[in-house]
């Protein structure tokens, strides 16, 4: 299905470009860790991190690098693989719908586009089995 707008692919803004480029992912992905932290069912996979600055400002910027790169942008994401990242966190699936929920009411409060929010959902979910029950 074509958009009216649509020309050319490359007349199209990236998803990176749609999220607000590296300050709007930087922005958001603060917003989420923040609301996290006060989810209360999965804030005691977060609320440790305030504990551990250095270990959080890393958990940071590895998300947004993650996001950036994954999105369009030009970040490079050095961080391990999601599978390797997750593993032996025994992550139930309820608490991967809640990181999902907060992502979404983030996505709200930043005012990002429909499209914009189905094309971050579609990237959460490609993600699921790599970062659940590992």
């Amino acid at each position: 299905m074509k958009n009216g707008n649509d020309t050319k692919n490359n007349s199209q803004p990236t998803l990176f470009e749609r999220l607000g480029k590296t300050e709007g992912i930087a922005s958001i992905v603060d917003d989420v860790i923040e609301t996290h932290m006060n989810n209360p069912v999965i804030q005691k996979r977060f609320l440790p991190l305030k504990e551990q600055p250095e270990h959080l400002a890393l958990i940071r910027q590895h998300t947004i690098d993650f996001f950036s790169a994954g999105s369009g942008g030009q970040a490079q994401y050095s961080g391990k693989e999601m599978p390797a990242a997750h593993k032996g966190m025994n992550i139930r699936p309820e608490e991967y719908m809640e990181v999902v929920d907060d992502i979404m009411l983030i996505l709200d409060k930043h005012q990002i586009d429909d499209d914009s929010k189905k094309d971050v959902l579609a990237i959460l979910w490609s993600l699921k089995g790599m970062i659940v029950a590992q």
